[in-house]
């Protein structure tokens, strides 16, 4: 069997991406390593043991790749990553409270109820929360 166990989202400033991700979204640190040049290889992933073995990478996003890519998806509203929830309404008031600013509010979308934000680092994400 195949299994996801690394993803990655690119971003403009990984240390500032792992305070949004860790502080505000609540992820805890799977790995903060410094690879020297002032290159850090930081992964997040969901607390208390939840997903144990999946990890989200915060990347660097410059470059000739990574920076049209993002920027091309940021300004056509398309969100880089999906993370799902228990409960959109409360995330969603969590999360404004911290300050986080939504580009979509809550609605339905299909199968699921969705928001889109803005993680302060170059990126749409969405979160979803299937219907019942």
């Amino acid at each position: 069997m195949i299994k996801v166990a690394m993803t990655g989202v690119y971003v403009d400033d990984v240390v500032r991406a792992h305070a949004f991700y860790t502080e505000v979204l609540g992820f805890e640190t799977r790995l903060h390593m410094d690879l020297g040049d002032d290159t850090l290889f930081v992964t997040v992933g969901a607390p208390d043991g939840g997903q144990p073995d999946l990890q989200l990478l915060l990347e660097p996003g410059q470059g000739p790749i990574a920076e049209p890519y993002r920027r091309a998806l940021y300004e056509a509203g398309i969100p880089c990553i999906v993370f799902s929830v228990d409960d959109l309404a409360a995330e969603h008031e969590r999360l404004t409270g911290r300050g986080v600013r939504f580009t979509h509010e809550p609605q339905e979308q299909g199968p699921v109820l969705a928001a889109v934000f803005d993680d302060t680092c170059g990126n749409l994400v969405q979160l979803v929360q299937p219907k019942a």
